[in-house]
């Protein structure tokens, strides 16, 4: 009896989760094991009747039951959705005998790349229910590791970490919930193959699709504002993405950007740059002179935004294309212009593979120079 009234009484709250437990709980305080309303109904008669008849008020005024009662040990309590999120709570109880026997220290160290993996998922894809985790969800956030592979030049094993683990995750929740899902984790993992650089855009492309009329418009502005700027400049989408009042300088006499460490990390000593604006990248950031908010703290999802819309829309030039091709695009026309490879690896943030002379090309033949370039 006092199992039942805690179970009633945790009953009465406005949180999903809680309400659903409670009323679990409370349909086991009563006898019964909680089932969904279309399992109740298919019960032999004779339990369905006991089940009503636990009711309180049930048989007094049919109308109007006990309506916790009811919820419970009828199945009218209404699930809540489990999420990412939620189910890496779950998983650190239901994945219990992985750490039986861990110190302190073993234990934070299995946790926190799952709770890493988790996090860049959500990051990219969202905080969904699990079960309505699709398919493109799965490729878009592979999609997103391909480019973090190129751009910061980790091996594949790093991102199959990371698919490995939130894999690891939504399969035991699955198992140990008895949720009954078909969860898209099929075929994800990288080989040392694909770790090979994607094709760049060619320029036709580039000006005739990527910034042809309306072609971007479906885009938020930010995103589409990052993109433009990419164009030209090469630069990292994180590198875009962190840009604030004080790294974009239109008001210069060479109107650029600087890639710094502005209250964050840089890839490397070599990051550390200013690139000029031309072009289409010149007239984006005029309308965000203060950068990108939106994007600011959370550049893992641009990633994903900006492929989406792009393969939805017919802006990819074929299914190997990716947003960070447009930073191998923008190589090209450099090496077409004749650049100089101490320019180019400086415009790019890359480590010179010889000695490092003087100071380099001066902004202003930076700027001449990628006139050619600039679209």
């Amino acid at each position: 009896m006092i199992a039942a009234w805690e179970a009633r009484l945790a009953g009465d709250t406005t949180d999903a989760e809680q309400r659903f437990a409670a009323a679990r709980d409370l349909a086991e305080a009563r006898g019964f094991r909680y089932l969904r309303a279309d399992q109740v109904a298919k019960l032999p008669i004779e339990e369905l009747r006991d089940r009503f008849a636990a009711v309180s008020g049930f048989k007094d005024t049919p109308d109007s039951p006990d309506t916790l009662d009811a919820a419970a040990l009828l199945g009218g309590a209404k699930e809540p959705p489990l999420t990412v999120s939620k189910a890496l709570e779950h998983y650190w109880t239901l994945a219990k005998d992985k750490t039986l026997g861990k110190s302190e220290d073993q234990l934070r160290r299995w946790k926190n790349p799952r709770k890493k993996a988790v996090g860049n998922f959500i990051a990219v894809v969202g905080d969904k229910a699990i079960k309505d985790i699709t398919g493109d969800d799965m490729l878009d956030f592979r999609n997103w590791w391909m480019e973090r592979l190129e751009e910061e030049e980790l091996t594949p094993n790093s991102a199959n970490k990371d698919l490995i683990h939130l894999g690891d995750i939504l399969k035991t929740v699955n198992r140990m919930k008895r949720l009954g899902l078909v969860l898209p984790l099929t075929d994800l993992a990288f080989k040392e193959a694909d770790a090979k650089k994607r094709p760049p855009f060619s320029t036709a492309w580039i000006k005739e699709k990527i910034l042809g009329q309306g072609a971007l418009d479906g885009l938020n502005p930010e995103a589409r504002a990052i993109l433009l700027v990419m164009v030209n400049t090469g630069c990292r989408l994180s590198e875009l993405a962190a840009l604030s009042a004080k790294t974009i300088r239109l008001d210069h006499d060479v109107p650029h950007i600087a890639i710094e460490p502005e209250g964050r990390q840089i890839k490397s000593k070599y990051a550390k740059r200013i690139v000029p604006l031309l072009g289409v990248s010149l007239e984006a950031l005029k309308a965000f002179p203060e950068g990108f908010p939106r994007y600011r703290e959370s550049s893992a999802s641009l990633s994903g935004t900006v492929n989406k819309f792009m393969r939805e829309n017919g802006l990819m030039e074929s299914d190997d294309h990716t947003l960070y091709s447009l930073r191998h695009a923008f190589e090209d026309r450099m090496l077409a212009a004749g650049i100089d490879d101490r320019i180019r690896r400086d415009l790019f943030g890359h480590r010179l593979t010889r000695e490092r002379y003087g100071d380099g090309g001066t902004l202003e033949q930076k700027q001449s120079l990628l006139q050619a370039t600039a679209l």
